[in-house]
């Protein structure tokens, strides 16, 4: 066989190796081109989904603020409330005294405010003329 067939077969077996390789390759780049649309779409999707995350990540801040106003005002009014129960306790306390030695006087106590002496039922207890003192000794006879 002469040299120039030889070669000439030789390069006719790299080209049918060339092609069957080219066939493969083109074969593996339509599969990447549409795995690439896949991806880009993936990629949209996900800048998608992080535009919503920040934003949700910012409304979360704000409510937080929010809320951490509204803990700090309850706290604040917790306490004042705290204040208030105190000195009301104590004020209450000292009526409670009050009303204890009146009782004691056997009811010839004159009453504040009043000209003339508060009734006092046949038991010695006074008997309070208006709504508001009746009320409130209600209230003293219930926390004992």
């Amino acid at each position: 066989m002469p040299f120039s067939l030889a070669l000439d077969v030789l390069v006719a077996v790299l080209l049918v190796i060339t092609i069957g390789y080219a066939v493969v390759l083109n074969r593996r780049l339509g599969r990447l081109r549409r795995d690439k649309s896949d991806l880009e779409k993936l990629a949209a999707t996900f800048v998608q989904a992080t535009a919503r995350a920040e934003e949700s990540i910012g409304n979360l801040k704000k409510t937080a603020n929010s809320l951490k106003e509204r803990i700090d005002n309850a706290q604040a009014l917790r306490d004042d409330l705290a204040f208030l129960i105190d000195r009301g306790g104590s004020a209450a306390d000292r009526l409670e005294e009050t009303v204890r030695a009146a009782r004691k006087e056997g009811g010839s106590r004159l009453r504040p405010g009043l000209k003339k002496p508060a009734a006092a039922h046949g038991n010695g207890k006074i008997s309070p003329k208006s709504t508001a003192e009746r009320e409130l000794l209600k209230a003293l006879q219930a926390a004992r």
